[in-house]
């Protein structure tokens, strides 16, 4: 019987960051609720989110470690959106 092992071991770091992924998803779906954002910003954030997703997926064998960054980066763009849009633009 052929042995099936895979050549590299698999990199935990890309499951790392499909997780963090889904819990920023979290964040974005409970903006409107908790912040009163309008439709439009709701809209963005799930577009970005969807491209770092795309990513994700994309970069899950060929670059395992970058996959970590992606939900750092959405949160801080979730972050300075939410900031920003209760700063100057009055959400609650």
């Amino acid at each position: 019987m052929p042995d099936h092992r895979p050549s590299t071991p698999l990199s935990p770091w890309p499951f790392a960051g499909l997780v963090g992924l889904a819990c920023v998803a979290f964040l974005i779906g409970a903006t409107s609720v908790a912040v009163g954002a309008p439709w439009w910003a709701m809209l963005g954030l799930a577009l970005v989110w969807l491209v770092a997703l795309a990513l994700a997926i994309a970069w899950f064998t060929r670059r395992p470690r970058a996959v970590v960054v992606l939900p750092i980066a959405v949160a801080l763009m979730w972050f300075g959106t939410v900031v920003g849009g209760a700063r100057y633009l009055g959400w609650s």
